[in-house]
C-alpha cells in the first residue's frame, strides 16, 4: 500500500513538473506582453501592467485580416487533406497489397525532408500558376505537407475496425462509398475528428511556407508575428503581444476540444 501511494505521489509530482515546464514559456510570453519595452528586457516579475504593446500591435497591422487568413488556410488545408487521406487510408487498410507497408513508410519518410529543400520548385510553381500570395497556395501546400501524417493516423484507426463489418455491408448491397460513409465513418469518428484537430493545429502553427509563399494579401498570423521583428532589433513586448494574439485562438480551441482529441488518439487502444 505504501509503495503504491509513493508511486502515485511521484507520478503526480512528475506530471505537474512536466506541465509547468511546458506551460512556462506560454505564461512568460503572456506576462511579457503586458510589460513596457524597458521592463521586457529584464526578466523580472514585478512590473506595472500596460496594454501599450497591444495598442501598438493593433495600430500597425490589421489583426482581423491575418486571423481570417489563418482560419481559411487551416480549415481548407485540413479538409483538403482529409478528402485525399480518407480514401487512401481506407484502401490501404482494407485492400492491402504487398507494397502497402512500403508505401506508408515512403509517405512518412517525406516528412524527414527539410522544407527548404523543396522551397525553390514550389515557389516557382506558385509563381508560374499565379498562386503566389494567395490562400489557395497555402491550402494546397499545407494539405500536402500534413497528408502523410493524416494517412498514417487514419490507417491506424481503420485497422482497428473488424473487416467482418464491411463484409456484412457488402452482402447487403453496400458499395464502396456506402461502406466509407455509412459504416466506417460512424465507427471511426473519434479518430477522424482527432486527426482533423491535429491537422488544424499543424496548419495554424505552420510558419515556413506562410513566410515564403505570401507577402500581404494571404499572410496568416504566423506572418503577423514575424512582421514585428525589424532591423532595429527585437521589441520583446510588442513581439510577445503579437504572439499572444496569434496563439490565443488555437489555445482556446485546443482547450475546449482536448477531450475529443484525447478520445480520438486513444481510439482502439483498449479492447
Amino acid at each position: 500500500m505504501r509503495e503504491t501511494l509513493t508511486q502515485r505521489v511521484l507520478a503526480t509530482v512528475v506530471g505537474w513538473g512536466v506541465a509547468i515546464l511546458l506551460f512556462f514559456p506560454i505564461a512568460w510570453m503572456v506576462l511579457t506582453s503586458f510589460k513596457s519595452e524597458t521592463d521586457a528586457i529584464t526578466p523580472k516579475l514585478a512590473f506595472t501592467p500596460t496594454l501599450a504593446s497591444y495598442a501598438d500591435v493593433l495600430s500597425r497591422a490589421d489583426y482581423v485580416s491575418f486571423a481570417w487568413n489563418s482560419i481559411v488556410v487551416s480549415v481548407g488545408g485540413t479538409v483538403l487533406a482529409l478528402l485525399f487521406a480518407i480514401p487512401a487510408a481506407y484502401s490501404m487498410a482494407f485492400h492491402p497489397t504487398v507494397r502497402t507497408r512500403g508505401t506508408l513508410l515512403w509517405m512518412l519518410s517525406t516528412k524527414m525532408l527539410p522544407p527548404v529543400g523543396v522551397l525553390v520548385p514550389i515557389y516557382i510553381l506558385a509563381r508560374d500558376t499565379g498562386l503566389l500570395d494567395t490562400r489557395t497556395a497555402l491550402v494546397i501546400t499545407y494539405a500536402l505537407a500534413n497528408l502523410p501524417i493524416i494517412v498514417w493516423m487514419l490507417f491506424t484507426f481503420y485497422k482497428e475496425v473488424p473487416n467482418d463489418i464491411l463484409e456484412a455491408g457488402r452482402m447487403d448491397g453496400a458499395n464502396t462509398a456506402s461502406e466509407v460513409w455509412h459504416l466506417l465513418m460512424p465507427l471511426t469518428l473519434p479518430g477522424v475528428a482527432s486527426t482533423g484537430l491535429l491537422s488544424l493545429i499543424l496548419c495554424w502553427n505552420e510558419a515556413f511556407w506562410s513566410l515564403n509563399l505570401t507577402a500581404s494579401a494571404a499572410a496568416p498570423l504566423t506572418a503577423f508575428i514575424a512582421s514585428f521583428s525589424s532591423p532595429q532589433g527585437l521589441f520583446f513586448a510588442k513581439l510577445s503581444a503579437a504572439s499572444t494574439m496569434a496563439v490565443a485562438p488555437i489555445l482556446v480551441f485546443g482547450w475546449f476540444s482536448q477531450r475529443q482529441l484525447v478520445r480520438g488518439l486513444t481510439f482502439g487502444a483498449v479492447k
